[in-house]
């Protein structure tokens, strides 16, 4: 069961890592309805699994509780800024950007399990925080700009997760009910869209419909992958696993697509890996070292 675990881990991490392709295979069509897109076919996806599995009743639950409804409304409008920073990143040429938001977002995490959850950290983890910040200084020094799109992207994540620390649905039924509450607004904009004479959907060519329409599929198949492997196997390995995808995303952006990647970018990007070396090697350690004391060998 726990290799099975890891090959699904590994799946949903895959195909976040490459995701960047599949969104510039659609950079002819503007950020916010490809967004538009991927809620309403991510909705149709979504509610024919829970249709298939017969669990609606949660959902409504959660729809008529007014406090639940609202942590919802909020998630679905962090997840909405999230993917859409996310795709005007990658086709706007920023995808080392983007990859730079997913390796922060772990320590941004731990910085949110501080501030809001107080929760407690050993200095050595201080440590991890502190060579990432000094990384995103020095990019910003050093490129003469705050680097907003790794900063975005890696904040609304956070507060994304820190918000489904109360959600009351699994993962599944609440991705629907949060595509759900952003279903409206999307199909208003394409409508918008059509009106206006700005539509691509049907006015570019086939291939852009398809792709349009399995933005759905690309969004659902990882996150049913990474919800089946968080049930198989310990959360220390799924947290170095998710470092697959900023590094595939990362390569993809300097190899395949050539963008900049100056020395000055280099080292801030250096700090960064640095602390998050430090920070899952202290984890990882300190994991063992407990497990040793709770269940001495001899």
């Amino acid at each position: 069961m726990k290799n099975k675990g890891i090959i699904y881990a590994v799946g949903a991490y895959l195909l976040w890592g490459f995701l960047p392709i599949y969104w510039k295979l659609l950079e002819q069509v503007p950020a916010l309805q490809i967004l538009s897109h991927r809620i309403l076919w991510s909705f149709f996806l979504l509610a024919g699994l829970i249709s298939f599995r017969k669990s609606w009743k949660p959902i409504l639950a959660a729809v008529f509780n007014p406090r639940s409804f609202l942590i919802f409304i909020i998630a679905a409008v962090l997840l909405s800024t999230n993917w859409l920073t996310y795709i005007w990143g990658v086709n706007s040429g920023f995808i080392v950007e983007t990859s730079l938001g997913y390796f922060i977002n772990p320590l941004v995490n731990v910085l949110f399990g501080v501030v809001f959850l107080h929760e407690r950290l050993r200095s050595t983890q201080w440590i991890a925080i502190a060579l990432a910040a000094g990384g995103v200084l020095y990019l910003t020094i050093a490129l003469g700009r705050l680097p907003w799109i790794a900063l975005v992207l890696a904040f609304t994540f956070a507060f994304y997760a820190l918000v489904k620390k109360t959600s009351s649905l699994a993962s599944l039924q609440g991705l629907t009910l949060e595509t759900a509450i952003m279903f409206l607004p999307a199909v208003g904009f394409l409508l918008f869209a059509e009106f206006t004479g700005e539509g691509a959907f049907r006015h570019l060519d086939t291939t852009t419909d398809i792709l349009l329409i399995f933005t759905g599929l690309v969004t659902a198949l990882p996150l049913l992958l990474f919800g089946s492997a968080a049930q198989k196997i310990h959360l220390s390995t799924l947290g170095l696993l998710q470092y697959l995808a900023p590094t595939i995303q990362f390569i993809l952006g300097v190899a395949i697509y050539h963008e900049p990647f100056t020395r000055a970018t280099l080292v801030g990007f250096v700090l960064i890996w640095l602390a998050l070396l430090f920070y899952s090697a202290e984890g990882y350690l300190n994991y063992r070292k407990t497990s040793i004391t709770i269940n001495p060998t001899g």
